[in-house]
């Protein structure tokens, strides 16, 4: 395991979360299993970060992504440009805890709910299980 590798990896994908409440148009692509069994990829902004371990994303509970979420926690988060690409496996959980909800609110959420408090909002947390990274011309693998 390089562990400087994780490290650049890790400030990347902090780098791609909302920052201080700003929205600057950072994003991932998160894939999750459909109804019937197909993999399903949708672009979503990554709320908060703990390096490449755990992520915060913020959704509608009655979309499909908490549907999809709620029925198979199995889940993958992709970070890519032309210098990284930071693919992440492991388990999505749907998370309704007041809590929960305001720790991760940014304003940018407020286009779709009316506030932190609304019952549609909702957290998908991703915990990382394994991970495959190509950062600074590197290439690493490893299990969390």
């Amino acid at each position: 395991m390089n562990q400087s590798t994780i490290t650049k990896a890790a400030e990347i994908v902090k780098q791609n979360a909302i920052q201080g409440g700003e929205f600057n148009g950072q994003i991932c692509v998160l894939s999750l299993i459909d109804e019937v069994g197909y993999p399903t990829a949708s672009v979503i902004t990554p709320s908060k970060a703990d390096g490449i371990y755990q992520l915060m994303l913020c959704t509608m509970r009655s979309g499909n992504m908490a549907k999809r979420a709620a029925n198979c926690n199995r889940a993958s988060v992709c970070f890519s440009s032309t210098e990284y690409c930071i693919n992440l496996v492991g388990d999505i959980e749907v998370i309704t805890d007041a809590d929960v909800k305001r720790d991760v609110w940014y304003d940018g959420l407020s286009y779709h709910f009316t506030g932190a408090d609304d019952p549609d909002y909702c957290v998908l947390r991703f915990t990382t299980k394994r991970y495959k990274l190509f950062v600074s011309d590197e290439d690493v693998a490893g299990v969390v």
